[in-house]
């Protein structure tokens, strides 16, 4: 999420400049785990390999576990070498050691490697909650007082409406932080649980078996659908109940120092109602109400998200160019509003997916006609600023078999591009050697997005795309340019100093764990500002520095992708 120059100019003092690498050896690898039967690929970065050796705990050679370099390959961005190494005949459980001409790494087998990711990329929810105190009990030494009760906020300027004049107040607690800001925003809301979402629908069962030590799971609810609906009724306050509209964020007027939620003194208030931030709701409103009719814990509120989808709908009807634009607010309201904007001038996925949602629910031929006048014409992997694809995803399950054969279509013809690039990857994946593989979040929507889009086309064409999605795991835990573990407290060489404000301000080394960091921006906005980047290259422009907003914050619709990815690949596998 872009920050603003104040934001600039206040961290200029506190960043310095770090490491290009994560690691001094060459070997790029899994540094959280391979899984016995499946692939098992490192790379040897910019070294010709001599000496290849592979030994068990008794640190003789593994009998059939023989490493052999499968060919080489050359960085389109720098140049250098790169040799692509087999290692899948380890296939039993244990710990290993990869020895490469004296340089040595652990190799972790496990049939359920991504199990305690799959965990902390889920319970990062928890810690990112809002309003309410984080437990000891749940949050060990990351646990905080409450900050940001949330009860008391004015409405804006741009906001107010005969019934919600300027100045006036609501209340609207809990949900979750955003990123590495203590704002909400409900088109990254609806995004995030929308994701997940997709992907609990495929596996619910699953979902039902993860413990997130939160403090709902003594009730009779998954523990995942008890923190969806945290942020849910959060997001439920931010509709107008006098005209259905919903207001595009909470927020600041800027953004707060790096300081714990406590100290943070700034009034918050509510914006402009947005047609995307409408539509967006209205589809995850519908969705919720699908998956919690008839909730013991939670009696009413199916019916609830049920009304509220549809009069955000009716209300983004009426106003189909109500975009949010923040410089323009700007010039017409005070005070000023210069934290992330979500900006969209396109409206036509989010109307695609919350068509399709609301037929879903309620079966009506005018949200269909809507959903076919609104479908894209190819498959793009689900973002926050293009969500087409969660309505694919939808279809692909779906009764429907003209909309379902369309969308099966498209997802198909995006998977066998996407997996072609694998015999020419750098680190054997579907996705790394374009530049436009890069960029802001990119770890998030240009490695997890695909891969989950992968595991979608195997289940909608009967092709077999998962090893592929596997990949893309194995480049975000270790196999790529740097030999990061690009996501915190898992692996050997994780970032330490993430741009998030809580693990800056808490007074604890670690950050929170289990969060997915932006990644390699190239774009380098942030260079200047205290930050020296090392390296130009696409894949190589990242620090771990709390300073780097560009490639190292964290936010939640980036966890949202890691989450959805891991727990669906730990169920397959």
């Amino acid at each position: 999420m872009i920050k603003s120059t104040f934001l600039l100019a206040m961290m200029a003092a506190l960043t310095t400049a770090a490491p290009a690498c994560a690691q001094d050896t060459f070997v790029r690898y899994n540094q959280v785990g391979y899984l016995p039967s499946q692939e098992k690929v490192v790379v040897i970065d910019n070294t010709t390999p001599k000496k290849i050796r592979l030994t068990g705990t008794d640190n003789k050679p593994v009998a059939k576990a023989k490493a052999k370099v499968t060919r080489t390959a050359t960085s389109p961005f720098t140049g250098k070498k790169r040799h692509v190494v087999e290692i899948s005949g380890l296939q039993a459980e244990g710990d290993y050691t990869l020895t490469v001409d004296g340089q040595a790494v652990p190799i972790s087998v496990r049939s359920h490697a991504f199990r305690p990711l799959a965990e902390a990329s889920l319970h990062f929810y928890y810690l990112m909650r809002t309003g309410v105190p984080i437990e000891q009990r749940y949050a060990g030494k990351f646990a905080r007082g409450l900050g940001h009760p949330d009860t008391l906020i004015y409405i804006h300027p741009s906001a107010a409406s005969p019934c919600r004049p300027a100045g006036s107040t609501i209340s609207a607690p809990y949900g979750w932080y955003d990123a590495g800001d203590y704002n909400k925003y409900i088109v990254n809301s609806g995004f995030s649980i929308g994701m997940m979402f997709a992907v609990y629908e495929q596996i619910p069962d699953y979902f039902a078996s993860l413990r997130l030590n939160i403090p709902e799971n003594g009730n009779n609810t998954p523990d995942f659908l008890d923190e969806m609906y945290f942020n849910l009724r959060w997001m439920l306050t931010m509709q107008d109940p006098y005209d259905g509209g919903v207001y595009h964020k909470l927020t600041t007027p800027n953004f707060e120092g790096f300081v714990m939620p406590s100290a943070c003194q700034q009034q918050r208030y509510v914006v402009q109602k947005s047609v995307t931030a409408a539509l967006d709701f209205a589809a995850v409103m519908a969705q919720a109400a699908r998956l919690y009719k008839g909730n013991a814990d939670y009696p009413g509120f199916a019916l609830q998200a049920a009304s509220a989808a549809v009069r955000a709908y009716e209300w983004a009807a009426k106003n189909p160019t109500a975009f949010y634009r923040q410089m323009m607010m700007n010039r017409n309201f005070e005070p000023k509003v210069n934290t992330g904007e979500y900006g969209d001038g396109n409206a036509t996925d989010e109307r695609f997916w919350a068509a399709t949602q609301l037929y879903l629910l309620y079966g009506d031929e005018a949200f269909l006609n809507d959903a076919k006048a609104n479908m894209p014409k190819q498959f793009n992997p689900p973002v926050w600023g293009e969500v087409s694809g969660l309505g694919v995803y939808a279809w692909l399950s779906a009764d429907n078999s003209e909309m379902r054969s369309t969308c099966a279509r498209m997802i198909g013809e995006y998977a066998e591009g996407i997996s072609q690039q694998v015999k020419t990857s750098n680190f054997q994946t579907p996705v790394g050697d374009n530049p436009r593989d890069f960029g802001w979040g990119c770890l998030a929507e240009k490695f997890c997005a695909p891969a989950v889009s992968l595991l979608f086309a195997t289940k909608a064409t009967g092709k077999d795309y998962n090893a592929d999605a596997l990949r893309c795991v194995d480049y975000l835990l270790g196999r790529n340019a740097l030999g990061y573990c690009y996501v915190t407290g898992f692996g050997q060489h994780s970032p330490m100093n993430p741009h998030h404000r809580p693990s800056a301000s808490d007074g604890i080394d670690e950050p929170f764990p289990g969060m997915l960091v932006g990644g390699p921006n190239p774009g380098q906005p942030d260079k200047g500002q205290g930050l020296t980047y090392l390296s130009s290259a696409p894949d190589e422009s990242y620090l771990d520095n709390m300073g780097s907003y560009a490639s190292n914050e964290i936010a939640i619709n980036w966890n949202a992708c890691l989450a959805a990815l891991i727990c669906w690949i730990d169920d397959i596998y």
